[in-house]
C-alpha cells in the first residue's frame, strides 16, 4: 500500500506540490487524510474540484470570482476614487480582513522581475491602465518589499503618473525580502495609513 508509486505515495507527491509543503508535512497530511472517514475525505475532494470549475477572476481586477465580476467590483458602496494594486488575491484578502481601506483593487497576478522575465501579462497591465479614467484619484501600490516587488512599483509609477493621478506606495511595518499575505492585520492598516506618494 506504502511502496513506491502505490496510491499514498502518489498522494504525499500531491500535497508536495503545494507551496510551503516539503515531504514531512505532505505525509503528516497524508495520514491525516488516511485516518479520516470517507465522508470527510470526499468533502476535501469536492471542494478542490468545485474552486477550480466555479472560480474565476474579475474581468475587471482580476480578484477570485465566482461571476464576472467579483463582490468588490459589483459593491455600490466602494470608494471608486481609490485603487490598490497587490500581487496576488492572497494580498487583497489579507487586506480586507483589516476592514480599513474601502476603495477598489487591481490585482497584478504576477510582479515584473528584472531577473527572471516579466510574470505580470502585458494584458493585465494594459487592462488596468484602461481603468484609470476620470474618477480614479489615487493608485496605492502594495507589492511586496522585495526588489522584484519595487520594480513593479517603480514600471507602475512610469506608467500611471503622466495621466495625472496620484501614485502612493504602502509603508513597510514588515521585513524588506519579506511577503505581504503574511504580514498581520494591525500591520498592514498601519501600511495603508502611512502610505507615502512616490515621486
Amino acid at each position: 500500500m506504502m511502496g513506491k508509486g502505490g496510491v499514498f505515495a502518489q498522494l504525499i507527491e500531491q500535497f508536495m506540490v503545494l507551496p510551503g509543503i516539503g515531504r514531512k508535512t505532505a505525509q503528516r497530511l497524508a495520514f491525516f487524510v488516511l485516518k479520516m472517514d470517507a465522508g470527510g475525505a470526499k468533502k476535501i475532494g469536492e471542494a478542490i474540484i468545485a474552486v477550480k470549475e466555479k472560480l474565476s477572476f474579475c474581468s475587471i481586477c482580476s480578484n477570485i470570482a465566482e461571476e464576472e465580476l467579483c463582490s468588490i467590483c459589483a459593491s455600490p458602496s466602494r470608494d471608486r476614487g481609490k485603487i490598490l494594486v497587490v500581487e496576488e488575491p492572497s494580498t487583497l484578502f489579507s487586506i480586507e480582513k483589516t476592514g480599513e481601506y474601502k476603495g477598489l483593487y487591481q490585482v497584478l497576478l504576477g510582479i515584473r522581475s528584472p531577473l527572471s522575465g516579466y510574470e505580470a501579462t502585458d494584458q493585465t497591465i494594459h487592462t488596468f491602465l484602461k481603468r484609470l479614467v476620470e474618477g480614479v484619484q489615487e493608485v496605492i501600490i502594495a507589492t511586496n518589499p522585495n526588489m522584484d516587488g519595487e520594480a513593479t512599483a517603480i514600471y507602475l509609477t512610469r506608467l500611471i503618473r503622466p495621466i495625472g493621478i496620484k501614485v502612493t506606495r504602502i509603508a513597510f511595518g514588515v521585513p524588506v525580502g519579506g511577503d505581504l499575505e503574511y504580514a498581520d492585520e494591525l500591520t498592514l492598516a498601519k501600511s495603508l495609513e502611512g502610505r507615502r506618494e512616490i515621486t
